[in-house]
């Protein structure tokens, strides 16, 4: 229970514990985002880490010249594509065998099927998609290593998604992050990411409620 709410204070004040990380290690505030954007795209049972309001967070204290933008953006870029990559190849190596397991230790298979469902219907462009979807994001280049997706073909997807996922977030955060407004309201500009960005994933959730509903009906 301690760690819920560790994480639900981690999101509620995120602007606060960003700072907190920039005054106490400066310079090494890159390294500290690098490995957090690495570990949540990279490690498969790390999907709840703060991607998209650590980004537009991130881009925030940059605007007000606590970071730079165009570091963020390179270092973070490759920690993304680095992260996926990285996904995909322990997926290609020992997710054949955790996918057809009933029970997996670390992480819910239903995160697998599901990611699975996505790319039976969005195909390659799931890498890409994925990037803005959490959780989705962390199992995508692990279903794509068991499918065997050609790495030529899946590392193309790689860049593109990974590049747009952090300069949308970068420099909107950059951009928009001190407008009073949203300097008055972070906390709830925050929580808006995270709901915006679950959103799709919610969505999903519910049609495929209604087409499993729609089965047991016409079976009756």
């Amino acid at each position: 229970m301690d760690w819920i709410i560790t994480l639900i204070d981690l999101f509620m004040h995120l602007d606060k514990h960003l700072n907190v990380i920039i005054r106490d290690y400066g310079l090494w505030t890159y390294l500290i985002l690098f490995v957090i954007i690495f570990c949540e795209t990279g490690l498969v049972v790390t999907p709840i880490l703060p991607g998209d309001s650590l980004l537009f967070a991130a881009g925030t204290f940059a605007a007000m010249g606590a970071l730079d933008p165009l570091w963020l953006f390179g270092l973070l870029s490759l920690a993304a594509v680095a992260g996926d990559t990285v996904n995909y190849w322990i997926g290609n190596l020992i997710g054949p065998k955790i996918f057809h397991q009933e029970k997996v230790r670390f992480f819910k298979k239903e995160n697998l099927t599901r990611t699975h469902e996505f790319y039976e219907k969005y195909g390659g462009k799931t890498i890409i998609i994925a990037r803005f979807i959490p959780i989705i994001r962390t199992f995508a280049p692990f279903v794509a290593g068991i499918g065997k997706m050609t790495y030529l073909h899946f590392i193309s997807f790689n860049v593109i998604g990974g590049i747009a996922w952090i300069a949308i977030f970068i420099f909107g955060g950059y951009y928009f992050g001190n407008l009073p407004m949203v300097k008055k309201n972070f906390t709830l500009v925050i929580m808006a990411i995270i709901f915006i960005s679950i959103l799709p994933g919610i969505y999903e959730f519910l049609r495929q409620r209604m087409q499993s509903s729609k089965i047991i009906e016409k079976s009756k």
